[in-house]
């Protein structure tokens, strides 16, 4: 409760102990510290920032914390989704969190949603939270975030990371903007890349997350100066912090009810025209590649269009690097055609959606090709295990 009878709040002789450098701060104190006590938060996602976060609002004495997430831990997760361990690769990632949060603090209430948010059951999930925290990835779940909060009146501590970049603010808080404000139309679908495709230092979720926490402890306490009204922006390489004035738009729309996030963000068109131009485009799969090699045919050239640090992690003998950003500028569509030279085009990049995309391209071009489905990581998986998997 951001307004609880602290009259009702006790501290125990455990907490007292556990907290007593809380309890010696002045701007936390026995008051503060019931706060965190009666204090009930929502984190949606227990990936890269919700690792953090959680760690340490549950350490902070966060007496109810629910976490949302559908997903199991991945080896590849471990590089910066800290509250996960190597013994819990292929296990439920909620479990894995409670599991870590209990260690730090048994005492501490942890309520369980194995789910993916959508727009029927965000306002149940959320409602019985004080503050929701977005751990988040991808700009559906972000914009139902934050209309179910303006719906519930419900804080909203936002941060979002792409390679060495972040930026974290607290959105529809004591009348300030809410996420509509700061984006109130997604991009298209694709244009910014996920940290699967575009990587991410592992380090940075960790300072992002901790400001989220930061925030949230300050909003419940009622300490500080909050990120309300303003983004604060991260640049990990150069070390600084830079700062943006946010106000609420007073011709924004007005969020009446929550709407179809997928549709909003133009998920399904986008994916009908990919696969619109998968069907015009020729596939074959690993194994019949393999068997081109194998049999020896010089016919082909085989087009790698990842960029040229993936190319060094791994790479199918005999395959040519020209990436599709060059591609996309018109330069590499130059240097196919020279690579090409009367032979036939057979097309790969990691899982097969950048190299459709570049055949795409040269396709208007006059040059048609063959897309290799599944791309190198079908080809790790079915046919050498020993390239390796990123």
């Amino acid at each position: 409760m951001l307004n609880p009878n602290l009259d009702e709040i006790q501290l125990t002789k455990d907490d007292y102990e556990r907290y007593s450098r809380h309890l010696i701060l002045p701007e936390v104190g026995m008051e503060g510290q019931k706060r965190l006590k009666a204090a009930s938060v929502l984190c949606i996602g227990t990936g890269g920032l919700g690792s953090p976060l959680l760690l340490y609002l549950a350490a902070a004495g966060i007496g109810r914390i629910g976490i949302v997430d559908f997903d199991v831990v991945d080896t590849s997760n471990l590089q910066r989704q800290v509250i996960h361990g190597t013994s819990w690769v292929g296990k439920p990632k909620i479990e894995s969190a409670k599991n870590r949060i209990h260690e730090i603090n048994p005492y501490c209430q942890v309520d369980l949603y194995e789910t993916r948010l959508s727009s029927e059951n965000a306002l149940d999930i959320i409602k019985p939270y004080d503050i929701v925290v977005d751990g988040t990835d991808n700009f559906p779940t972000r914009y139902l975030v934050n209309d179910a909060c303006v719906l519930l009146d419900k804080p909203n501590v936002y941060g979002s990371i792409f390679r060495f970049e972040g930026q974290a603010t607290v959105f529809n808080y004591e009348g300030g903007p809410n996420y509509r404000d700061l984006y109130p139309e997604p991009p298209p679908p694709g244009m910014v890349p996920s940290c699967a495709e575009g990587g991410v230092l592992g380090i940075l979720p960790g300072i992002i997350g901790v400001i989220q926490a930061t925030e949230t402890v300050k909003i419940i306490t009622k300490q500080g100066n909050t990120l309300s009204g303003r983004l604060l922006l991260y640049n990990a390489l150069e070390m600084k912090f830079r700062e943006l004035k946010l106000r609420p738009n007073p011709i924004r729309p007005v969020i009446e009810k929550l709407i179809d996030y997928e549709q909003f963000c133009g998920i399904p068109q986008a994916k009908a025209e990919e696969a619109k131009q998968q069907m015009e485009i020729a596939e074959m799969t690993v194994k019949e590649l393999k068997e081109l090699l194998d049999g020896g045919a010089k016919d082909f050239v085989l087009l790698d269009v990842r960029n040229p640090h993936e190319y060094d992690i791994a790479k199918i003998p005999g395959s040519v690097l020209v990436p599709l950003p060059d591609i996309e500028n018109g330069d590499g569509v130059a240097k196919v055609k020279e690579i090409l030279n009367g032979h036939r085009l057979i097309a790969h990049c990691k899982m097969g959606g950048r190299s459709a995309k570049a055949l795409g391209i040269l396709k208007e071009a006059g040059i048609v090709g063959t897309n290799v489905k599944g791309g190198i990581t079908a080809w790790s998986r079915e046919v050498d295990p020993s390239v390796p998997e990123y």
